[in-house]
């Protein structure tokens, strides 16, 4: 035959991709052949044993030969030790510890993984344990089997109308978002939402928090964007410090690491700003479902929905696994962002956003993000507890809501708190690793503790590892 490379797909056997082209198997027709190119298959790891191999009809007529010929060609594998055969199971290749014929082959090897740490304390991730498997899919069963036959095309780089509609009621409900579906965009999570604003929407330079995640700077200056930091204190940013920039990036509901909403008179000075500048504010409403001991602190976009772009995520409510985020973006910067994500949906799997459209309207987020709250402050109550019975001294600040404390160290110490943290197996964030570069000022020495990484039963053993390394303990 002259066709050389063979595909044989039959839903009770695997894939083939056969070599028989003349004079590559040796002499003897399609029958050697074809007893050469399965040898090959299974000699190079190609057929992994157990790997059930096609009817004999199916394989013939995808050859082109006779269905005696292959017949024969497994009879001979089989006799050879190649291949077994059961009634009722069809062929196989054999069951070995290695491919056969290849006495020099060197064993492959899983790659060796790094041992991380006993213990991880450190902030930005959810308590994986507790994501609420049965809930999901059941969202995820019922998005599947409502879906529209559209929905399994080309996705909608604006996102599901689904999602959206269900966030614009939700946001509005939980968060005081003033919005409408056509003004959300989803994305892949908040990264995400900076690559696609800087620099086709949004240009610097960009005013930020003196301390916030270097990553989120790092994205930002391979974009051509210059940061500029304003010093925070226990109100937030000191929003009095912008000048000339035209925008400005926010964590006003919980400051990111240091703790505590914006200000009320620093809310209404930032919108202003925006206002006579025609700038924006960009809200990274990070932790805003998880508050604990004050009253709920509404989004700054519901001041102004055309100067504050509102962007959110799952990825501490749920799981950063699922990558799905959305943007509340002015009117006027829709088009912008649309045309920097292009025409297809390329990030966000429409699927995972149809559940998640059902998840959100069957309440079953409002469940898990209530249920979590309580698992979370009952963490963070155990924090506080174990560090006033060992460390009396260290100061514990930004507990009112999120997911992480910072500890306040003595200065000089925080550097040695971090190595003394590595020698009990436990992996910290240190405050100073969340400054900016070129923030004024004192740069005081402290932690960030992240109380919601570990497993449920881990976290006791953390918190002593923790207290153990802390300069007050015993």
């Amino acid at each position: 035959m002259a066709e050389s490379w063979v595909n044989s797909a039959e839903a009770v056997g695997a894939d083939l991709l056969l070599d028989l082209r003349p004079g590559l198997s040796g002499p003897g027709g399609r029958r050697a052949a074809l007893i050469g190119a399965l040898r090959e298959a299974v000699r190079g790891g190609r057929l992994a044993p157990g790997t059930r191999l096609p009817p004999y009809r199916s394989l013939a007529a995808d050859l082109g030969v006779a269905r005696n010929t292959v017949a024969d060609a497994y009879a001979e594998l089989v006799a050879e030790g190649w291949l077994t055969a059961r009634q009722g199971s069809g062929t196989r290749v054999a069951e070995r510890a290695k491919p056969l014929g290849d006495r020099t082959r060197v064993p492959r090897k899983a790659p060796a993984r790094t041992r991380g740490p006993r213990h991880d304390l450190r902030q930005g991730t959810p308590d994986a344990s507790s994501f609420p498997r049965a809930a999901w899919l059941a969202s995820y069963r019922r998005a599947l089997r409502t879906a529209p036959n559209e929905a399994f095309g080309p996705g909608d780089p604006a996102g599901r109308t689904e999602l959206r509609e269900a966030l614009t009621e939700y946001l509005a409900r939980t968060r005081g978002v003033r919005t409408e579906p056509g003004r959300i965009v989803i994305c892949s999570g908040f990264a995400h939402a900076l690559r696609l604003l800087f620099p086709a929407v949004l240009r610097g330079p960009l005013a930020v928090e003196s301390y916030g995640l270097p990553f989120h700077r790092s994205l930002l200056s391979a974009a051509g964007v210059r940061t500029v930091p304003l010093p925070v204190d226990e109100d937030g940013a000191r929003v009095d410090g912008l000048g000339a920039e035209r925008a400005v990036l926010l964590t006003p509901a919980h400051q990111f690491p240091t703790g505590g909403p914006l200000h009320p008179g620093r809310r209404a000075a930032v919108v202003d700003w925006a206002r006579s500048r025609a700038g924006v504010v960009l809200e990274d409403d990070y932790d805003g479902e998880f508050r604990y001991d004050r009253r709920p602190v509404g989004a700054l976009q519901g001041l102004d929905p055309e100067r504050v772009v509102h962007i959110g995520s799952v990825s501490k409510s749920l799981s950063p696994a699922l990558r799905l985020g959305w943007m509340v973006l002015p009117e006027r910067h829709v088009d912008g962002v649309l045309a920097a994500k292009g025409e297809r949906e390329a990030w966000a799997g429409v699927l995972d956003q149809l559940a998640l459209a059902d998840f959100v309207v069957s309440g079953s987020y409002d469940r898990h993000v209530r249920r979590m709250r309580q698992r979370y402050r009952a963490r963070r109550d155990r924090l506080v507890a174990a560090l006033a019975a060992h460390a009396p001294r260290v100061e514990v600040t930004g507990v009112a809501a999120g997911l992480h404390a910072v500890l306040r160290l003595p200065p000089g110490s925080e550097r040695s708190v971090l190595k003394a943290a590595e020698w009990q197996g436990l992996a910290l964030d240190g405050l100073a690793g969340f400054r900016h570069p070129e923030a004024a000022g004192p740069a005081p020495d402290g932690l960030v503790v992240g109380y919601a990484t570990p497993a449920e039963h881990a976290y006791g053993a953390a918190l002593e590892a923790l207290c153990a390394a802390l300069p007050e303990s015993a």
